[in-house]
């Protein structure tokens, strides 16, 4: 396969990881374009085969329905969207464009100790899933908000910490655990940052397996601290904090660890991008789906919009 034409729309925080990417894997970038820009008039100049979107939530699915219908390959940062009504226009989209690939960047899922985890959870090993808990104890300040106004703003993020920050979480949650059937909790602003978004939220899940699990998130912390997830079963407990720890009821125990932080971007991203983009890649000769795609993405982002609509 010949290195794809690219072009990259929002060259934001989050772009240096998909324009690092891109370069490791010869793919040939075309053009950049700021998210002020006419986006289809870039897209007609450059026109590309793949484009990655990294602009605001609010600007993620015009852009890529736009890009769909050109016939081309999108690759969209999460969220799907800022609103559900507009993830739901996305999803229809990718299915009327059943040949044009559409991934979502939900990256945690290609850490290699989420996918060990998964394996060890469906292989029925450690029996069967009681609860977990997990946290996003992370930290933002004023001048993050004020770097990107947007950020702030419900109209346009959609929402924050769960649906910026803690989404990735979520989406692990239920991807290890099982589907959520219900979902209570509180959401907040504590920490005396700007705009009208949540700072801090705490939910109880309920999922379709019996399990249920804890879920705290916020921005309010000193530091950013590691990602913590720990899902107990009838046989053992598997805890996710970095590396992946295995401690079974009989008293063995083992660890998977986790891959370093990529070069580019911040090293609380972890490094799984660019496993990510380069297995979207590889797709593009694939007639299946990509296996993330609008309606897979969707699972964390309902069960946030449904708790933000029964808690606001």
């Amino acid at each position: 396969m010949t290195a794809p034409r690219v072009a990259l729309i929002g060259p934001g925080t989050v772009s240096v990881v998909h324009l690092a990417a891109i370069g490791k894997l010869g793919a040939d970038l075309a053009g950049v374009c700021d998210s002020s820009r006419d986006h289809r008039a870039f897209l007609d100049e450059v026109r590309p085969e793949v484009v990655h979107i990294c602009t605001p939530h609010d600007r993620h699915v015009q852009i890529a329905r736009d890009a769909l219908e050109r016939g081309v390959h999108v690759l969209l940062e999460k969220p799907v969207a800022h609103t559900i009504e507009q993830a739901e226009l996305l999803v229809a989209a990718a299915k009327d464009h059943p040949s044009v690939k559409i991934g979502v960047c939900l990256q945690n899922r290609y850490n290699p100790t989420s996918r060990a985890a998964r394996e060890i959870l469906l292989s029925g090993e450690l029996g069967r899933v009681i609860g977990a808990s997990a946290s996003v104890l992370w930290h933002r300040d004023a001048a993050y908000y004020d770097a990107r106004p947007w950020r702030s703003v419900r109209e346009r993020a959609g929402g924050g910490v769960l649906i910026n920050q803690a989404i990735h979480t979520l989406d692990l949650v239920q991807w290890l655990v099982g589907d959520v059937v219900a979902a209570t909790g509180h959401a907040g602003r504590y920490g005396g940052l700007p705009g009208d978004v949540e700072d801090t939220a705490h939910l109880v899940l309920d999922h379709a397996g019996g399990a249920r699990s804890v879920f705290f998130a916020t921005v309010t912390n000193a530091v950013d601290s590691p990602v913590t997830l720990e899902i107990v079963a009838e046989r053992g407990t598997l805890l996710l904090r970095g590396d992946l720890t295995v401690a079974y009821a009989d008293g063995r125990s083992e660890m998977i660890a986790e891959l370093a932080p990529g070069g580019a971007g911040r090293s609380y991203w972890g490094a799984s991008h660019e496993l990510l983009i380069a297995d979207f890649y590889r797709s593009l000769s694939d007639p299946e789906p990509f296996p993330i795609g609008p309606q897979e993405a969707l699972a964390a982002q309902r069960l946030i919009d449904e708790f933000y609509r029964t808690t606001s």
